[in-house]
């Protein structure tokens, strides 16, 4: 199997993990991994390692890969738990989800065989020339986004978030919607986090990991009830222009 690394018991022909060899092979991509988020992503029904009769966890390279999978897609997708868990469901029972984010394309079992394939570059850095060429967008575009504050950077590289700002900036522009026009729309992201982040500040302020991953899956459900709230809202403008 890929991805497979040294450490680990066998048992049979399969590789046997306990909680703390998952947590050395993923903490290099994911550094704020611990054991109590992995617990929490099982107590969600994410993944289900084996049990010894003991009750001790076993985990196995397809479980390593599996988290690495919804890891993954938390991160680079904001993804809440219920949407990867219905992706996840979906796979396993071989089919193929026609809407995974960002264009992916898994084939049936693949979380089973090698999920983490997928996945590869899902953390990329964009140079502003790859952000450009990925996007579509101008130089003047990109400066504007930048000095408007509706992109940011990270020692010059951008993230996936910004490209998907900037392809979504690149299409306004076209319907003739400049950065400046999108000012009121910053600011109200800016306050529908504030809500959010008020709303989750008792979970977040635990300094436990399954605190913080509670705190992180429930940001993300409440800023996509709000999505779902700004575009109903926007939708009945619109029905009365039709009017």
């Amino acid at each position: 199997m890929a991805f497979a690394q040294p450490g680990g018991r066998r048992s049979g022909t399969a590789v046997v993990l306990n909680i703390g060899e998952v947590l050395a092979r993923l903490s290099e991509d994911f550094p704020g991994i611990s054991a109590s988020k992995i617990r929490f992503l099982e107590e969600k029904g994410l993944i289900a390692p084996q049990r010894t009769p003991a009750g001790y966890r076993q985990y196995s390279d397809s479980d390593v890969e599996r988290l690495r999978f919804v890891l993954a897609l938390q991160r680079d997708q904001y993804l809440p738990l219920k949407v990867i868990r219905d992706y996840l469901d979906a796979i396993d029972r071989g089919e193929r989800p026609e809407n995974l984010p960002g264009g992916m394309k898994l084939a049936p079992r693949a979380v089973s065989d090698d999920p983490a394939e997928a996945l590869r570059g899902r953390s990329r850095r964009l140079t502003e020339a790859q952000l450009r060429t990925e996007s579509g967008a101008g130089v003047r575009l990109v400066k504007e986004l930048l000095d408007f504050g509706i992109i940011t950077h990270q020692d010059g590289l951008f993230d996936e978030c910004a490209l998907q700002v900037t392809l979504a900036c690149a299409k306004l522009e076209a319907q003739g919607l400049q950065p400046r026009h999108l000012r009121p729309v910053l600011a109200s992201a800016e306050r529908e986090f504030a809500l959010v982040e008020r709303a989750v500040a008792p979970l977040a302020s635990r300094r436990d990991g399954a605190s913080q991953a509670r705190a992180a899956e429930a940001a993300r459900e409440l800023s996509g009830l709000l999505l779902d709230l700004h575009q109903a809202v926007i939708q009945g403008q619109i029905a009365r222009l039709e009017k």
